[in-house]
């Protein structure tokens, strides 16, 4: 490695960190001036807002930005470059672009890799802490995706039925609990007007639970309790599910949720599964936007820097346009969440 590809990673990492800091500033900014009128009326104070949301909020923060903040800094220390025409010193002594492109792609890697540890296992345990902050304190929380007439499979031939769930006190209201034998006949039902979750225990608790059971002769023997502590498969979350959940879990835990809600029949998925594959493609537009950004930047033109800039703050936004327009498609189910996740980025790259 020689002294100019050390110079080029220093410059372009200084960069980098600089738009970072500066876009963190900058979203905070904005966010709290529109958010400051849910946080006073529902009490929120100053401490919680930014020693406790804003600073759980700071890595999301970098995982948007990181693309838009490499590809910035990419396309300035190139641009300068072009215009005091190193780039071309270098080129007429023999060096190709495709040299010239290497210390970039060496940063462009080690930032797309340290984005995927960053958006796999960091990310979303401070996101969790930001989900917890807006559903108590903000009007425009994450929606949750399902509130009535719920279906899920707890285990072959076991069906639970929700009328309505509270994610706030996790209890389920108009509760169903079915059994059948070799996914047919029905051998056994337990109907409860509530469910709640015990958290200490582990287990779903029914109120003064109505236990059916039905014979192969067809008669019925139905027993009443006051009370029923059952064990289920299915969790709280599995029926609080909201527009944000996949963003608060590591992507081990992601990858068991999204097998779970699978298997246990969860209808909607679409949202989902978009932002579970997001885990694993969004890190790689620090290393497309990098291989854009150079060529973009080595060509001299008139204008100069600002010139430049415009450009590549025309492609960049271009790149995110394309992800955001294509994301909508994948939740309802008109795309592949893996091509809805992955599509943008084959198309730039």
């Amino acid at each position: 490695m020689t002294t100019f590809d050390r110079h080029i990673m220093r410059r372009l990492l200084q960069g980098f960190l600089f738009l970072i800091g500066a876009l963190i500033i900058f979203f905070i900014v904005l966010h709290y001036v529109e958010s400051i009128d849910d946080f006073m009326d529902r009490g929120a104070t100053m401490r919680d807002v930014f020693l406790v949301y804003y600073v759980n909020y700071i890595p999301e923060i970098v995982r948007l930005t990181s693309p838009l903040a490499l590809f910035l800094s990419c396309v300035y220390l190139t641009g300068k470059l072009a215009q005091q025409l190193q780039l071309a010193a270098l080129q007429t002594s023999g060096v190709s672009l495709y040299r010239i492109l290497l210390p970039y792609a060496f940063v462009a890697i080690g930032v797309t890799g340290f984005m995927f540890w960053f958006n796999g296992y960091v990310v979303p345990r401070t996101n969790q802490v930001v989900l917890d902050f807006e559903m108590k304190y903000l009007k425009d929380a994450p929606r949750q995706l399902d509130l009535n007439d719920i279906h899920r499979q707890n285990r072959p031939g076991s069906i639970v039925a929700v009328g309505y769930y509270d994610r706030v006190t996790q209890r389920a209201y108009r509760v169903s609990l079915e059994h059948f034998e070799e996914g047919k006949r029905l051998v056994s039902r337990i109907d409860a007007h509530e469910m709640a979750w015990i958290d200490s225990l582990g287990v779903w608790r029914l109120s003064e639970p109505i236990l059916r059971t039905f014979t192969p002769d067809g008669r019925e023997i139905r027993r009443r309790l006051a009370r029923l502590d059952t064990t289920l498969m299915l969790r709280p979350r599995d029926f609080a599910r909201t527009e944000r959940d996949v963003a608060s879990m590591t992507i081990p835990v992601a990858s068991d949720y999204v097998e779970h809600l699978r298997r246990s029949g969860a209808g909607n998925m679409g949202r989902t599964l978009v932002e579970y594959y997001s885990k694993f493609s969004y890190p790689f537009a620090n290393l497309i936007l990098i291989l854009i950004g150079v060529p973009l930047a080595a060509v001299r033109r008139r204008g100069g820097q600002a010139v430049r800039m415009g450009l590549g703050l025309l492609t960049a936004f271009s790149y995110l346009a394309v992800q955001k327009l294509v994301e909508p498609f994948g939740y309802a189910g008109d795309l592949d969440p893996v091509l809805a996740a992955w599509l943008p980025h084959v198309v730039f790259f």
